[in-house]
């Protein structure tokens, strides 16, 4: 299929040996710098090899405009328009036919067909151009390729295309040999700026001044000038105008209509065109060939996808560029004649830009890839983590992915995809787009999602408005605004933007046709969007324009901005700087949820003190995530609210109860008794800590009809303690250790919190006893305090008998002083005349400890 005679470009000298090697084994890896022609003739070439036979070719290309340009050069060198021999298909415009041998597709296609299609039937070869650039979509594309090759396809053939790939490594990764084309290039001269930009601001008005020397001092050629995106490049050409340079503006991005992409690559006959100054993305860095470039102004800058920590978004950064890519956009001017190189930045920091620009897989959001993965496992029953990637996904962010995918429904607990997930990877969108687009419930619906799906994959329509001070004012985050531009009609004060209109309807029209329907778009577009978007639902909190998401974290609307006084949004787009802001949104009415994220929400009662009453109130609450979208005070339940009380018992036992002197006794004996009994007590543990740990057991049961804190004070603590005895614990524990001590007819009561049990009075109501009785069957002491009738304990003595004949004279003296109407005789251990017989015996008096020690 190769043209007649061939284009006189170096890759025509790499060609034998590329197909001498792909005749004998079935990989192989092409090095060619830019301009070799490997895009253009590679396929050419192949599509007579005798392997191939009736199939087809397939070429992975990394943008849309590339693999539209790289179809209709190759139709053109064998006289054809493109969608005969050679087809293309992106994701919104495509031209193939019956006859399309050479199909050049972007990489959602070629992975989109790889799931519906694994054996890819009909399909010979695939060749994955520019594979170092290292996108996410190409690595998977070539991963799955290989794992296909290894277990049902030996005979597929792969062809991995790059500049400046490490050749060594992707050969060793695909098992074939590297074929390399040295190209042909001119001299460039590279010219380094002075001094660096003080900052990133300053780079458009820095590239219009190095285009307009560019033109002053180079009589010849064209400029290509390569700056970081749409902005960089409107603000370029604005200054270039005012400059009133002598050439025609040409922009170049992804963004542009194909008519318009189709000028710049397309050379004018040179009597009728003017010199060009073509600004350009770092689309033109490869696979595009832009003629008659003589100059590079390159910016050193570039916008790449990054993985936001904080955020779990993928968020377009502006980052230096690499040595490797400085080096291909200078080639760039070098292709044709001799060129020169503009660069603005310093030899200083050229000397410290990284070699190669880091691999996706290591910055971006992996929903996709994981639910990609997980597809291609259930398909090919290959484990996800064994797939040939040259770099494993990070753990952290393949985990984050796979909660996500979790909370849209597409894998179940175990990480395998489920159902809703084989329709969502089919779909080939973004999963938050797929689920939201899976979750309408009639064609109406549908649309609607399709239409919203095309919107958030796009550039957003709404241009920023001019401000005083220069400073531009970001469109409302309002979706209906955007709807109603996609409807035809035109918001008052509102400026939309065109080009990015037409390709959001033509990308809504292929959605469309995936979910097949042609119904008018209607429905609720906020619950469509909480389906895609459960994490970034968004309730008021404080003040105005602050929220709380459902995922975590918080995001910002400005006050201005017409949504944000509203209770609950559905949010599509955040933007992460030091804080999330909402550009993006539409109000979420929480009855009207979807059934697949209500599902997902959970219904909880919750109970609780109030700090300052001490009742228990309960809260029904419908929760999603961290959100409350329903709250509704009812009645309490009873056993729960004996729970609570019990709980905040245990945590304040010591005032929450009423310890009364009975209670402490009988808590004080049991832990006495407990403490004689040794390894094996034979009583149930009444401590302050056993107490507060065991409550739910012992005190609940008895607190229902309860509702308040206070309402506590007034239980019988003693009763319930002595609850937890059986008859014959208590039997024994009054036999051992009884509550009081009986003196001449009076009961003395025995104190069991000292150290040592005591029993106090009057010294006076000792007098004729001269011993103790011992207590636990004497393993226990007991002593007695004597107190003044004052009531102040004057002497302490376990020994009645020797104290009456040793420290009694001295107490007795002391006493008479102080006390002279009192009795005090010498020997106290003789009974008074016509006194009773003292008995030295003890009470048992279950509840007699409740009475006060008579003094």
């Amino acid at each position: 299929m190769l043209p007649d005679p061939l284009p006189d470009l170096p890759i025509v000298e790499a060609l034998p040996a590329l197909l001498a090697s792909l005749d004998t084994t079935p990989n192989a890896v092409l090095v060619a710098p830019p301009g070799a022609g490997k895009t253009t003739l590679v396929p050419l070439a192949l599509a007579s090899a005798a392997w191939l036979g009736t199939g087809r070719i397939v070429m992975l290309e990394p943008r849309r405009l590339a693999a539209r340009a790289a179809a209709q050069r190759m139709a053109s060198l064998i006289g054809e328009e493109a969608g005969g021999l050679v087809g293309f298909r992106t994701r919104i415009d495509s031209a193939m036919s019956g006859r399309t041998r050479i199909e050049v597709v972007t990489e959602g296609i070629l992975l989109r067909r790889l799931l519906s299609d694994p054996m890819l039937d009909g399909i010979g070869c695939v060749i994955v151009d520019e594979v170092h650039e290292r996108s996410l979509d190409a690595d998977t594309v070539l991963a799955f390729c290989l794992d296909l090759q290894r277990q049902l396809r030996p005979e597929l053939r792969l062809l991995a295309m790059s500049a400046t790939a490490d050749a060594a490594a992707l050969s060793q990764r695909l098992g074939g040999p590297v074929i390399e084309s040295q190209g042909r290039m001119f001299p460039v001269e590279i010219r380094h700026a002075t001094r660096d930009l003080p900052s990133l601001r300053d780079l458009p008005d820095a590239v219009a001044r190095a285009v307009r020397t560019a033109l002053a001092d180079q009589p010849e050629g064209d400029v290509l000038a390569f700056l970081p995106g749409v902005g960089e490049i409107r603000r370029t050409q604005q200054a270039l105008t005012e400059f009133r340079v002598d050439a025609e503006l040409l922009p170049l991005h992804g963004e542009l209509p194909p008519a318009e992409q189709d000028r710049v690559l397309r050379p004018a006959p040179p009597s009728e065109r003017r010199r060009h100054v073509v600004l350009a993305t770092s689309i033109a860095e490869t696979s595009l060939t832009v003629p008659g470039v003589r100059i590079v102004v390159d910016g050193g800058w570039r916008r790449v996808p990054r993985l936001d920590a904080g955020s779990g978004l993928t968020r377009l950064e502006t980052v230096r560029v690499s040595r490797a890519a400085a080096t291909q956009r200078s080639g760039r001017s070098g292709r044709e004649a001799p060129g020169t190189a503009y660069r603005l930045w310093t030899e200083m920091t050229a000397r410290g830009l990284p070699l190669q620009d880091r691999p996706e897989i290591l910055d971006a959001e992996l929903s996709g890839f994981r639910l990609q993965a997980a597809a291609w496992a259930s398909l090919m029953d290959t484990a996800p983590n064994a797939l040939p990637l040259p770099d494993p996904p990070p753990a952290g962010a393949f985990e984050a992915a796979g909660s996500l995918l979790r909370a849209l429904g597409g894998l179940d607990e175990d990480g395998r995809i489920t159902g809703l997930g084989n329709r969502m990877a089919a779909l080939g969108a973004h999963p938050r787009l797929a689920a939201m687009m899976l979750a309408a419930d009639s064609p109406a619906e549908a649309a609607l999602a399709a239409d919203l799906a095309a919107l958030l994959e796009e550039r957003d329509p709404l241009r920023p408005r001019p401000a005083a001070g220069g400073r531009p004012v970001d469109p409302p985050s309002d979706i209906l605004l955007r709807l109603e531009l996609l409807a035809g009609r035109h918001p008052a004060g509102q400026e939309a933007d065109r080009g990015a209109l037409a390709r959001i309807r033509q990308a809504a029209n292929g959605y469309r046709r995936r979910l097949r329907t042609d119904a008018p778009a209607e429905g609720d577009a906020a619950a469509l969007l909480s389906a895609g978007f459960p994490d970034r639902i968004a309730q008021a909190r404080g003040e105005i324009g602050s929220f709380r998401l459902a995922g975590g974290g918080s995001a910002k609307l400005a006050r201005g901005d017409g949504l944000s006084s509203s209770k609950l949004l559905a949010v599509a787009a955040l933007h992460v700087r030091d804080a999330a802001r909402i550009t993006l949104a539409l109000p979420l009415d929480p009855e009207r949820l979807p059934s697949a994220l209500l599902a997902r929400t959970t219904e909880q009662v919750e109970s609780g003190l109030d700090p300052v009453s001490g009742a228990v109130m309960s809260r029904r609450r419908r929760r999603l995530g961290q959100l409350v979208l329903q709250d509704r005070i009812i009645e309490a339940d009873s056993a729960e609210t004996a729970r609570l009380l019990a709980k905040a018992a245990s945590e304040r036992l010591g005032t929450a109860l009423d310890w009364s002197e009975a209670a402490r006794q009988l808590q004080a004996r049991v832990m006495v008794l407990r403490g004689l009994d040794g390894d094996i007590p034979s009583l149930p543990d009444l401590s302050d800590t056993a107490l507060a740990a065991s409550a739910q057991a012992w005190l609940a049961p008895h607190l229902r009809g309860l509702t308040r804190l206070p309402e506590l004070l007034q239980l019988d603590l003693a009763g319930l303690l002595r609850r937890q005895l059986d008859h014959a614990q208590i039997t024994r524990l009054d036999r051992l250790l009884p509550t009081q001590l009986a003196l001449h007819g009076r009961r003395i009561a025995i104190d069991y919190t000292q150290p040592v049990p005591t029993a106090s009075a009057r010294a006076q109501d000792f007098y004729g006893a001269t011993r103790l009785p011992p207590l636990a069957e004497g393993r226990l002491r007991l002593q007695v305090a004597m107190l003044s009738p004052a009531g102040r304990p004057a002497a302490i003595t376990a020994d009645l008998e020797s104290f009456w004949r040793g420290g009694w004279a001295d107490m007795r003296r002391d006493m008479r002083g102080r006390y002279p109407r009192h009795d005090w005789p010498e020997d106290p251990s003789a009974p008074a005349p016509g006194a009773q017989t003292a008995s030295n015996g003890t009470h048992p008096g279950a509840h007699a400890a409740t009475r006060k020690p008579q003094r």
